[in-house]
């Protein structure tokens, strides 16, 4: 793990490069230093239909949800938001600018206990490695 969630208000959609925004959250997850390359996920959710602040249909939201299996100490989660929130804003600071724009980021752990989980990808991985 861990697994990044971004929603996002649907009128971003012509407004955000959300592929190259999942690839900035992935190198920012990798560059921390505190996740397993192979347990990154990226995936960002349309909302099509929200209510923000006062209706404007300008307003618009981008939401990013961190889940990662528990045992990381406070401090390197603290580090670890910090480095994501700041490629984040990094990434869409013409938002700021351009209409009214909230961003979030909630890291949370997973009780490994209530989350059984199979992968492969690390298998696959390291067999490409050896490939090469």
């Amino acid at each position: 793990m861990p697994h990044f969630s971004i929603e996002y208000s649907a009128n971003l959609e012509d407004r955000i490069d959300m592929p190259a925004l999942c690839e900035t959250l992935r190198q920012a997850g990798v560059a921390s230093g505190v996740f397993p390359l192979a347990g990154i996920r990226v995936r960002a959710i349309r909302c099509d239909h929200c209510a923000i602040a006062d209706l404007d249909p300008a307003n618009a939201f981008l939401d990013i949800g961190v889940r990662l299996r528990g045992g990381r100490d406070l401090e390197t989660r603290k580090r670890a938001t910090a480095e994501i929130f700041a490629a984040a804003e990094h990434f869409l600071e013409p938002c700021f600018k351009a209409f009214p724009f909230a961003l979030s980021l909630e890291m949370r752990d997973i009780d490994p206990e209530l989350a059984p989980k199979r992968s492969s990808i690390t298998d696959h991985m390291n067999a490409k490695a050896e490939k090469a």
